[in-house]
């Protein structure tokens, strides 16, 4: 009996650098198929930023058309107007699947690299080489990408126990 793939795309928010990443998850399979950045320009204000965010979002969610979304939960750094401005665009990242109609999970950091790697506190560079051996096709062309198909390869493992949550 054949399983129907289930199209993931995986978001790392923030202002500069927005990661998304997309894998088609077949049962335990995960297939890479796409990622980007997406890069406000650092002269636009902060409303113009969002919105540009919202808009790239907006056309790479019509353009993958996924059937769920995942996101990393916000960490609260020392910086609050930091924090607060990163709480903005991760607004904007949730906002644009629900918009579409799509479920968003959300994960803790430690719950991505545990998921990834087999560590809650493995470093970056860890997290981006498991990708790299989970999704051998995968280009991730950046940091944040990389996150992204991190976030993705997350939910693809924990979506049947969020599926039960959801119910």
């Amino acid at each position: 009996m054949s399983q129907r793939a289930i199209r993931i795309i995986g978001l790392d928010p923030g202002l500069r650098h927005a990661g998304w990443g997309i894998i088609d998850s077949i049962g335990n399979n995960l297939v890479y198929v796409a990622d980007g950045v997406v890069r406000a320009e650092p002269k636009l204000s902060l409303a113009e930023k969002l919105h540009f965010i919202h808009s790239a979002l907006t056309r790479i969610v019509a353009e993958f058309n996924p059937a769920e979304a995942a996101i990393e939960e916000t960490f609260v750094s020392k910086d609050a107007r930091a924090t607060l401005k990163l709480g903005q665009a991760r607004g904007v990242a949730i906002l644009v699947p629900a918009a579409a109609g799509i479920p968003v999970a959300e994960y803790a950091p430690n719950t991505i690299k545990k998921s990834v790697v087999g560590v809650g506190h493995a470093d970056k560079d860890q997290v981006h080489h498991m990708v790299k051996v989970l999704l051998p096709k995968a280009k991730a062309a950046s940091a944040d990408a990389a996150d992204a198909l991190a976030i993705a390869i997350c939910h693809a493992h924990h979506r049947s126990s969020w599926l039960r949550l959801r119910a």
